[in-house]
């Protein structure tokens, strides 16, 4: 009950109306400072300020209270102590504006530090969504639906198309093409036959399969997955308040300087002024309002970032891990190349026959082939006879000529000859990391469509702007080698790690910060998910990235804009020194204070307003990063 009550006067709601009623109450005292005549509030019955004091210094003295009951050892003395102490100080000799003033300006430190923290974390929720809920559990030849947590170890199960593998398995019956991005974000389906693992959670795009469950309930890779995401979220900690680090020290020596004061004058007016102008009321804005004002700059640009933490954290960067698809490349599929072994057939020609004979596939290159066509101009004709082969290719009849189109293996277990310069074409296409479609008319080999993901084109720059900066670029993707090694090489990354499931991204990140480096991970798939909480920053794709990546990482790019990680990185390091800057200016500033304190020229509420001088030079400094440029 008493938790509600403080939660609710700490909101903005009453704190506002707190800052309301310590305005009515400067009024009076500033006219009295001045040597004018002083105004009465007659309306009210009581002085303003008591509302003050009471909205903002129940919530103080909660948190106070709570520290010294539940915190540990040195953890008991806060910021909050010191300042609940100079309010009831306050109190005592009658001064309630000066009570007021500084619970006020803790509330509203605590509400901007809350504003710039709080994240959501709603991806966790959507990635444990993902996990399938049934499966076709074959007995006897027989099917039946049964829940995934009836699955069995060693049990034999049916996937059609379009369905979703329940468990981790072994196919011992079929062929197909699996879309394996949730575990490794490949862009392209990849082609399994008899004898090929397959993971929970990925799709089945084509031909029915029959496989043996191996890894089943919490054993499967999406469970495997998803305690990845929760580890790793359970090892954040929030970032602790500047002024609570320092409050082992400042409560102490406010206190014994305030009794020396009482001591030495036997004043009791002087001792509260002490408390009162020493209270980290500044030391404790210096950071939110720093970061607040970053988070806005940051937001202009495009720039998601939840929280103050990874600002700071992002200034001592030296390694940025990327993902390839959707990160260096946008992600889709065009055709890159189109090659023709046969002089009698032009290139135009070869396109309008792959893609008559590919418009009734639903596989994924065969639709990009299509696409690029009729982007082209080329007219389709409706082709005859079409059969499709899952996972390998098709036959199609087109304009009087029998095509195979597909792989290499599809094209030879169907009598087509492929010749040298078909093979030779081929490794050329494989070391530049394109997908091929062989096509071959009346059993020979007559041209390859080839088909690569687009690179962003300012992905190369980027990388070198963080060279520049001496940082180091990583490339850790679920593609293969030869893949990976094309776009690093194409970018300027000089570090790959390649064909990564999940788990072994995660491992590779570790292994960097066991070696000292602190990393920046940047990636848009649910397979980056765990890899983006491992790392010590996380930034992901949000305007293409899936919603667990981008609720998984701290920073989220949602123009898709790779360009801004170097203007991150600067903003970062402004921050921290704007933040240092700040504090030193604070401590300068109440240092200040306590000697005119001592020296009897400031009274509580002159001292109150001195204080008070100070938090707002702090939040106008603050302020000056917004406009800053950057770029």
């Amino acid at each position: 009950m008493s938790k509600k009550i403080t939660d609710f006067l700490a909101g903005w709601p009453m704190t506002a109306v707190a800052g309301i009623f310590l305005l009515l109450d400067l009024v009076p005292h500033l006219m009295e400072e001045f040597g004018k005549e002083a105004v009465t509030l007659s309306f009210l019955p009581f002085d303003p300020a008591w509302i003050t004091v009471i909205i903002s210094g129940i919530p103080l003295l909660y948190l106070a209270v709570w520290r010294i009951i539940h915190n540990r050892g040195i953890g008991k003395i806060s910021s909050a102590l010191l300042i609940t102490i100079a309010m009831f100080a306050a109190i005592a000799i009658g001064d309630l504006f000066a009570a007021g003033e500084v619970a006020f300006i803790m509330a509203i430190g605590a509400l901007l530090e809350e504003a710039t923290t709080n994240r959501a974390k709603k991806g966790l929720k959507k990635l444990i969504n993902l996990a399938p809920t049934q499966g076709r559990r074959l007995i006897d030849g027989k099917e039946e639906m049964i829940s995934a947590d009836e699955i069995c170890k060693g049990d034999t199960l049916r996937i059609l198309p379009g369905e979703t593998i329940p468990v981790d398995g072994k196919i011992i019956k079929g062929e197909t093409s699996i879309d394996q991005s949730i575990m490794t974000g490949e862009s392209l389906p990849v082609d399994k036959g008899v004898g090929d693992d397959v993971f929970c959670g990925t799709i089945n795009r084509f031909g029915a399969i029959d496989i043996t469950a191996s890894k089943i309930g919490e054993d499967s890779s999406l469970q495997k997955l998803i305690r990845m995401v929760q580890d790793a979220e359970n090892k954040q900690a929030p970032m602790q308040r500047i002024a609570d680090k320092a409050a082992s020290r400042l409560v102490p020596a406010a206190l014994l300087i305030a009794v020396a004061a009482y001591f030495f004058s036997d004043n009791l007016v002087t001792a509260v002024t002490v408390l009162v102008v020493f209270c980290p009321c500044a030391l404790v804005l210096a950071t939110p309002t720093a970061i607040m004002a970053a988070i806005g700059q940051a937001t202009k640009h495009g720039v998601i970032i939840k929280s103050g933490e990874a600002l700071e954290k992002m200034g001592k960067v030296d390694t940025v891990a990327f993902d390839k698809t959707g990160t260096l490349t946008y992600g889709r599929l065009d055709v890159s190349d189109v090659i023709s072994f046969d002089d009698a057939l032009s290139e135009d020609e070869l396109l309008f026959l792959t893609a008559s004979a590919e418009a009734k596939s639903e596989h994924p290159l065969g639709k990009a082939i299509v696409a690029y066509a009729k982007e082209k101009a080329v007219e389709i004709t409706e082709s005859t006879a079409f059969r499709m082969t899952a996972g390998k290719g098709i036959y199609a009849e087109v304009s009087g000529k029998s095509l195979l189109c597909g792989n290499e293996k599809f094209l030879t277990e169907n009598g087509a000859e492929i010749g040298s310069a078909a093979k030779d074409a081929l490794n050329t296409l494989r070391t530049q990391g394109k997908a091929s479609i062989l096509v071959a008319n009346e059993k020979r080999c007559v041209g390859v469509i080839a088909l690569s993901d687009v690179l962003r084109s300012d992905a190369k720059d980027m990388v070198a702007r963080l060279d520049s900066m001496n940082t180091r670029t990583v490339l850790l993707t679920g593609d293969n080698q030869k893949t990976a090694d094309f776009f690093a090489k194409q970018v300027g990354i000089s570090q790959v790690r390649a064909e990564l499931l999940p788990k072994e991204k995660v491992q590779s990140i570790a292994e960097l910060q066991r070696e000292g480096h602190k990393v920046c991970m940047i990636g848009d798939g649910v397979n980056d998910a765990p890899a983006l909480k491992t790392a010590d920053v996380s930034v992901a794709m949000g305007s293409m990235g899936s919603d667990i990546a981008v609720d998984a990482a701290e920073v989220a790019l949602m123009s898709d804009d790779i360009s801004k990680i170097p203007y991150l990185k600067r903003l970062s390091n402004a921050t921290v020194k704007t933040i240092k800057f700040s504090i030193t200016l604070s401590m300068l500033i109440n240092a200040v204070a306590i000697v005119l304190s001592l020296l009897e020229l400031l009274n509580p509420t002159t001292g109150a307003l001195v204080h008070n001088a100070g938090s707002c030079h702090v939040v106008l400094i603050a302020a000056l990063l917004y406009d800053r440029k950057f770029e």
